[in-house]
């Protein structure tokens, strides 16, 4: 049977603000090492060396983040990925209508006969050649008909996970599931943990897709049917498909719940491969740099003096601690973290705090990313605002208008190719031009290199949503008439 790897790309990770944001979640920020946690997952499939289709299911806002992440974890390994799918859902509604989908496109893209190998998107896993061994474990059990997720030996007696107890051994490996338990008080985790019956819940899972798709069927009718709508709505572009917005009526239930504890064919792989969610920012801060105090460090330049036992990431300004012990600092350009270390689980009700205020430090930071490249805000007042934009080679922006802005562009390198008010030309390296409120306008980069180029806005209101769209070449557009509410896209 052909093994079909799927990552699982969706939530906001929270726990990580301020660094892992709505509109750029945790697999995609940066670890010490460079790689993203995306890129890390797909590492990992590639090394698999499957030969098939590797698809990856996530919310249609995160597809151009995900297909450059894809395309610079190949460029950087020296791989192509001719079979890259993506399968983009209206909503996140949890896991387990964004599996049956999955199921559903393999059934109908890749054959009857496979192997979903489901692969949440931002899990570190430390031992590769542990992982592959556990990987065709797994898949073993998924070919016998068993609903196979992967339980990772406890190194703790650990509350941030779920647990699985395991049952009796099966003769192809692994054990059956004797129950699911949700996320334990320290007392009952540490009985869990010296039992040795145990493991922690991963969150991944590998299994046939006709047996996922009737255990979906028997155990949660209503996640199969919105799911199974959804698919049968879809539209296709390119290497993506759309799901239909009937997903959005699947309930919002996770795989675990809807279906692992309560089919009878489920089976555990016993998994030791140094497994870690990232779930918080002390796990994060393990893989940071460390000092002679114990200081987990990712900093642009600091001062330490007196202090320890510190998590600290701040890559944008000199960092200085005095006499301080146990904290959590993490600076971005536009919010500052600093917490007790031992809570960096309750991070994530700073985000509901900030959320029910409407801050938009909740959703985005001051570099916004999208799939002609990245503008920042640099600076922004009364009447005026200042951006850094990057477009890469050969993108474009979309033909719009402003009704209450106008704009002014200053190339600081590379080549621009404006188009104002049906006319076009090249703006070159410190030249500029001006857009008045009311013109249509669009930036191009026709180059090999990336065009940077600094936009002053001027004008009554500068809201994003002072757009109307006339084309895209992302397929972003919808028709906008110039009296409606533009589509907030840029």
């Amino acid at each position: 049977m052909q093994i079909i790897p799927t990552i699982l790309s969706g939530g906001s990770g929270s726990r990580l603000w301020p660094l892992s944001r709505k509109s750029f979640p945790k697999p995609f920020i940066a670890l010490p090492d460079g790689e993203t946690l995306i890129q890390k997952t797909l590492r990992r499939i590639l090394q698999l060396d499957l030969q098939g289709p590797i698809l990856t299911v996530t919310n249609r806002d995160y597809y151009f983040l995900t297909r450059d992440a894809v395309t610079a974890c190949a460029k950087h390994h020296g791989r192509t990925i001719p079979k890259a799918h993506y399968l983009l859902e209206p909503a996140g509604r949890n896991t387990a209508p964004a599996m049956t989908a999955a199921a559903l496109w393999a059934q109908s893209e890749a054959g009857e006969d496979n192997i979903l190998l489901f692969l949440p998107a931002d899990h570190i896993i430390e031992d590769d050649q542990a992982f592959f061994r556990a990987v065709h474990q797994a898949a073993e059990l998924a070919e016998a008909g068993f609903l196979v997720t992967f339980g990772v030996v406890p190194t703790a007696a650990e509350t941030g996970y779920g647990y699985i107890q395991m049952g009796d051994a099966l003769a192809q490996g692994g054990h059956k599931v004797a129950r699911f338990v949700e996320k334990p008080n320290a007392a009952t985790a540490t009985d869990y943990f010296r039992s040795g019956d145990y493991l922690w819940n991963s969150g991944m899972f590998c299994m046939r897709a006709d047996v996922l798709l009737q255990a979906m069927a028997d155990h949660a009718p209503q996640v199969y049917a919105a799911a199974s709508s959804a698919w049968e709505c879809s539209s296709r572009n390119g290497d993506s498909i759309e799901l239909g917005g009937a997903l959005q009526d699947s309930p919002d239930l996770s795989i675990d719940y809807a279906v692992m504890e309560k089919a009878g064919n489920v089976a555990v792989v016993r998994a030791e491969f140094g497994w870690n969610d990232l779930g918080a920012w002390n796990a994060y801060g393990a893989l940071m740099d460390v000092d002679a105090q114990n200081n987990h460090m990712m900093v642009r330049d600091s001062v330490l003096v007196d202090s320890a036992d510190c998590v600290i990431h701040s890559l944008n300004r000199v960092t200085a601690l005095l006499g301080v012990h146990d904290l959590l600092v993490v600076d971005t350009p536009d919010a500052l973290l600093i917490a007790d270390k031992a809570r960096d689980q309750d991070v994530k009700h700073i985000v509901e705090t900030l959320r029910s205020r409407r801050h938009e430090s909740v959703d985005s930071h001051v570099t916004s990313y999208r799939p002609w490249g990245s503008y920042t805000v640099l600076e922004e007042g009364d009447h005026f605002k200042i951006k850094r934009i990057v477009v890469k080679p050969k993108e474009k922006l979309s033909l719009q208008m402003h009704y209450h802005r106008s704009e002014h562009w200053i190339v600081v390198s590379g080549t621009a190719l404006i188009h104002v008010g049906g006319e076009e030309r090249l703006i070159m390296t410190n030249e500029s031009t001006f857009i008045p409120a009311g013109e249509s306008h669009r930036l191009s980069n026709p180059g090999v290199i990336d065009l940077h180029l600094i936009e002053v806005q001027s004008g009554a209101y500068l809201g994003e949503d002072d757009i109307v769209r006339f084309e895209d070449i992302y397929g972003r557009a919808l028709p906008v008439a110039p009296s409606e509410p533009a589509p907030i896209i840029i």
